[in-house]
């Protein structure tokens, strides 16, 4: 009789430990549930600049950044339409809070208040400042740039800044191209954009007699933002960025945002290249 007490024993502790690992699977699967990020419906991302629809007859433009790019790239993957929404400094908390917005789409420094009060979420991109101008200018240094005009994109991160740091004179246009094309015309001094753009443009031969650079300034990386207590949207969100990462889905995209810039220039030059 008492060599039957230890097979209970175990056949009981096996019971209960099998009892214990259903319950996690479950606690597991209603995380995942949870998510706010759950296939279907419409995914609501909150970004720094919404790219307006495109209107008939007007031209083709490609947006500063790759925003755009990765939203409908997640969206797809949900299977689900995206929104985006306008995410400034003083509506980003309350667009998660609220509940308007799933997630932010965002460029998130270090010291970032963002870092403290939600989730943030590394997409693998990084990008700052960076300026370009002709091969043969006397600019040398960013403060060198008071005074002098500088093109830049519309709903960029740049626009503003560079005048109220460094004394230019900016002109806003509608894209990238738009502004890159003056550059090359002669419409102003020097160009700033998204560096990781710029450094792959610069690989192209027709813009080596842009190649004079200014170093890059305020890198920051492309973060996901989700609520503080969403850790399965997270996890998800951790997991698409893994995905980008072995399949080089952000240099391939930035690439070809490039190669779209760069042919959209090439289309509407009709006068050459300044002296």
């Amino acid at each position: 009789m008492n060599s039957l007490v230890p097979r209970r024993f175990s056949i009981l502790f096996r019971a209960c430990l099998a009892g214990a690992l259903a319950c996690a699977g479950a606690s597991g699967l209603a995380a995942r549930a949870a998510s706010s990020l759950a296939p279907g419906g419409t995914l609501a991302l909150g970004v720094d600049y919404v790219v307006p629809p495109f209107a008939a007859g007007s031209k083709v433009r490609t947006p500063e950044g790759i925003e755009t790019f990765l939203a409908d790239d997640l969206a797809r993957r949900l299977s689900a339409p995206a929104q985006t929404l306008q995410a400034d400094p003083a509506s980003r908390g309350r667009l998660l809070d609220e509940g308007r917005a799933q997630l932010l789409l965002l460029p998130v420094a270090d010291a970032d208040p963002l870092r403290s009060s939600a989730l943030v979420i590394p997409t693998g991109y990084s990008s700052g400042a960076m300026a370009i101008m002709r091969s043969d200018t006397n600019i040398k240094t960013w403060q060198q740039l008071a005074g002098r005009t500088v093109c830049l994109a519309q709903g960029g991160r740049y626009e503003g800044r560079i005048a109220a740091q460094y004394g230019a004179l900016e002109k806003v246009f509608k894209a990238p191209a738009d502004s890159l094309l003056a550059l090359r015309t002669g419409g102003c001094d020097a160009a700033v954009h998204d560096s990781a753009m710029l450094e792959e443009l610069l690989k192209l031969p027709e813009w080596k007699k842009f190649s004079a650079r200014l170093p890059t300034r305020d890198l920051v990386p492309l973060a996901f933002v989700v609520a503080s207590g969403d850790s399965a949207s997270a996890g998800l969100l951790r997991q698409v960025a893994k995905d980008w990462a072995s399949s080089r889905f952000l240099e391939k995209t930035t690439k070809k945002a490039v190669q779209d810039i760069a042919f959209e220039v090439y289309l509407d030059q009709t006068v050459t290249d300044c002296h």
